[in-house]
């Protein structure tokens, strides 16, 4: 689990943070939906491969109703979302391309590698605002529980059996890494 954010001190560190963390989720969330769109777009016209582009059409659109909420919380709570979102929406749908196009074990090994930066994620959000945000925090409980699910299910249609899966999964929760970091401030 990554550890919280301590709380900062000041007048209206608490929003701040706050806006970092709906800022930072509906950016997430919003390449997750770009992600499955690549893949799926990819997977449509494969040979074979229609019942895991549904299965990825499905997931897009779990990612699409956390999306949605996320766009209600920004506007509820006046926080802007992500300069990088025009930036993240390109990378997103090529990043999902790019790894269906290697197969898909490669497709599934993206899905594990971001599910999996995105439950840690979460969880630390959890756990920093459950005392602060019971009710956003049980939202995020239950975004996470849907992340994990297309976690296993990845897992289960052999992400770990693509070619080069150690590198892959490495470089893609890099960039996720990276894209949190940037998107929570910018």
């Amino acid at each position: 689990m990554s550890k919280p954010t301590p709380p900062r001190p000041g007048q209206g560190a608490q929003k701040t943070r706050l806006g970092e963390i709906l800022r930072v989720d509906q950016a997430g969330e919003l390449a997750a939906v770009h992600i499955y769109r690549g893949q799926a777009a990819v997977m449509k016209v494969a040979p074979g491969r229609a019942r895991i582009a549904e299965q990825l059409k499905e997931m897009e659109g779990h990612e699409q109703v956390h999306l949605s909420r996320f766009d209600e919380l920004l506007t509820e709570r006046g926080v802007r979302p992500t300069l990088m979102s025009p930036i993240w929406r390109a990378a997103a749908f090529a990043l999902g391309a790019g790894t269906a196009l290697l197969g898909d074990k490669a497709a599934h090994a993206c899905t594990e590698a971001v599910e999996s930066v995105i439950e840690k994620h979460y969880a630390g959000q959890i756990e920093e605002l459950k005392d602060r945000d019971p009710a956003l925090a049980a939202e995020l409980s239950q975004f996470r529980d849907d992340e994990l699910a297309h976690r296993d299910l990845a897992v289960e249609e052999g992400a770990r059996e693509a070619v080069a899966y150690p590198l892959l999964s490495a470089v893609i929760q890099a960039g996720c890494r990276a894209a949190i970091k940037i998107s929570e401030k910018i």
